[in-house]
């Protein structure tokens, strides 16, 4: 069970209060030099709940963190090819006060533990309500994260679970790949650009292909 000392809170910001922009964690700027040798994308960015991790509602608990079977392999799969991984990931339980940036910074520390280095995670910490840029479908988790590895989001991946990380990809000019889930509906299958059985698939799908060639997988 998850003590709730162990969980940062914050206090729950009033409804309409102006958002600010995403979370970058690590918080220095400027990515590495791009290493990409081969065909494929120059980043691959993934959603976090449900595509690389178990979904734990509002989690900020580093104890709760399982990765998803074949996670590491095919993280792995991508740094053998020079290329930039990154996090794109919504966590309204900040704007909700179920946590705090402490919280997300620990699930981030304990991911890395378990699944290798993050070149950039990008988290919007608001709620719908607040009316932001950087909550997925919008553009701007994409963007920024683009923007931290200097990389133009035409020459970009996005992998995730729901139809929000495919809207967010498409409102950037990225590809997006689908990986769908127990919790991915029907509707957003079927209108998936592209989509793989699993992560691993996925991976290897955008290895295939520069971002500018075929879609199908």
């Amino acid at each position: 069970m998850t003590s709730r000392a162990s969980i940062p809170t914050s206090r729950r910001p009033t409804p309409g209060t102006p958002a600010g922009g995403p979370w970058m964690l690590p918080p220095w700027p400027g990515g590495r030099p791009l290493r990409r040798t081969g065909p494929g994308p120059d980043a691959v960015l993934f959603d976090r709940d449900g595509t690389l991790i178990e979904d734990v509602p509002y989690n900020a608990d580093p104890a709760l963190v399982r990765p998803l079977p074949g996670a590491r392999a095919a993280l792995d799969l991508l740094r053998a090819r020079g290329i930039a991984v990154a996090v794109v990931s919504n966590q309204s339980g900040a704007a909700r006060g179920r946590f705090t940036r402490y919280g997300v910074e620990a699930v981030r520390r304990r991911v890395e533990v378990l699944l290798g280095p993050f070149d950039v995670w990008a988290i919007c910490p608001h709620a719908a309500w607040q009316g932001c840029a950087c909550r997925k479908p919008a553009p701007g988790l994409v963007l920024a994260a683009c923007g931290r590895l200097g990389v133009s989001p035409r020459r970009v991946a996005v992998i995730g679970d729901i139809g929000t990380d495919m809207a967010a990809a498409r409102a950037a000019g990225a590809r997006g790949v689908l990986v769908p889930t127990p919790v991915t509906r029907r509707a957003e299958i079927e209108a998936a650009t592209e989509w793989a059985p699993d992560l691993g698939a996925a991976v290897r799908a955008v290895l295939r292909t520069s971002p500018a060639e075929g879609r199908a997988i």
